[in-house]
């Protein structure tokens, strides 16, 4: 066990709702939700260690849950309409994490540094530029972006961090495997932090459905 008990591991899944996910995708992102959840309440490292958030991003972005323990997680409502507002997103995430993760003091070490998950399907449609240079610049957080299905702009996401992967097939059993290998990488990374004490995000090789952008 950690010899710095009460630090968080905290975790943010960063959802592009818009119009072009309707339909199949947003129903397998729910599903991938579920048993994300289903799966971390199994392990005892991730209960003790790890606390999720959910953001959405359509033509506006919110924050659909506050970073929460797993076991008081709430499942947000899901639905896909209008445009991509993912700059929005970014400058809202950054807000979550200044407000949410707490900051190591003279007295106290604060929460483990963030993972985020991010999942997009097309292109930026608002101003995401500074948002982004912002992210990447500050580090507030270890990031692994998604582009969903091969029409989703990888540009803006390497905008953002050097961690990008894509996912060819849209089909519920890459969403599925998507989540499962979410799943064990923050089972992995709490793991880490419970064991050695070791910030370092612990990622493990996505599955052969999903491919890391060079």
């Amino acid at each position: 066990m950690s010899d710095e008990p009460g630090r968080r591991l905290p975790v943010y899944l960063v959802v592009d709702t818009s119009g072009s996910m309707s339909g199949e995708k947003i129903e397998s992102v729910r599903q991938g939700i579920k048993a994300l959840l289903a799966d971390l309440r199994g392990d005892p490292q991730a209960i003790e260690t790890a606390y999720l958030s959910v953001i959405t991003f359509d033509s506006s972005a919110r924050q659909n849950t506050p970073l929460s323990e797993l076991m008081l997680f709430k499942e947000p409502a899901l639905d896909a309409d209008g445009t991509t507002a993912m700059g929005e997103a970014l400058r809202l995430l950054k807000d979550c994490i200044e407000r949410e993760v707490k900051k190591s003091s003279s007295t106290q070490k604060g929460d483990w540094k963030p993972l985020i998950f991010l999942l997009t399907d097309g292109q930026p449609t608002d101003s995401w530029e500074s948002a982004a240079e912002e992210l990447k610049k500050s580090r507030p957080a270890n990031i692994v972006a998604c582009a969903i299905g091969s029409d989703a702009d990888v540009g803006p996401l390497k905008r953002i961090t050097e961690i990008v992967v894509r996912m060819e097939e849209v089909q519920p059993e890459t969403f599925k495997a998507f989540f499962k290998w979410v799943s064990s990488s923050i089972k992995a990374t709490s793991a880490s932090v419970n064991t050695q004490g070791n910030a370092a995000v612990n990622i493990p090789q996505p599955p052969s459905t999903i491919q890391i952008v060079p």
